[in-house]
């Protein structure tokens, strides 16, 4: 193995643990879970909307999203309804108790990014987006991964 290979190599492995920790803290630190936030946060316009167009937006899968909704649906944040003109579709909205806790988690949510970005500069933040931007683009072209 070259040295390249290895500092590729751990690259993966940082990545990797570095997911896992954010998920986590991210968790401990606002009190809900990204992929729930991801979700109310794209309930916000007030709309109704399909579950299946919310899963495709927030990209999980089924299983997850309904799993997701089911919680945030016992917690007063979301409501769901069947579509009366086809018992396969569901719609999902933005509870108003979910839009008044939505506030609170965007302000955590900001604090956590403030907090796990303090030691960079300005000039280092948006070339650190640039390299995880690439590299989500080149995973997302290749089918293999």
């Amino acid at each position: 193995m070259t040295r390249n290979d290895c500092t590729e190599e751990q690259i993966l492995t940082l990545l990797n643990g570095l997911c896992n920790k954010i998920h986590h803290k991210f968790e401990h630190c606002t009190g809900i879970s990204s992929s729930r936030l991801e979700i109310l946060h794209e309930l916000c316009g007030g709309a109704e909307i399909k579950q299946s167009l919310l899963q495709k937006r927030i990209n999980i899968d089924n299983a997850a999203i309904t799993r997701h909704l089911k919680q945030l649906e016992a917690e007063g944040m979301v409501t769901r309804r069947k579509n009366p003109d086809d018992n396969r579709e569901t719609f999902v909205r933005l509870s108003d108790e979910g839009l008044q806790k939505i506030e609170g988690y965007k302000i955590e949510k900001e604090n956590f990014i403030r907090q796990i970005l303090k030691d960079f500069d300005e000039k280092e933040i948006p070339i650190l987006a640039d390299f995880l931007a690439r590299m989500k683009h080149n995973i997302s072209l290749n089918k293999e991964l």
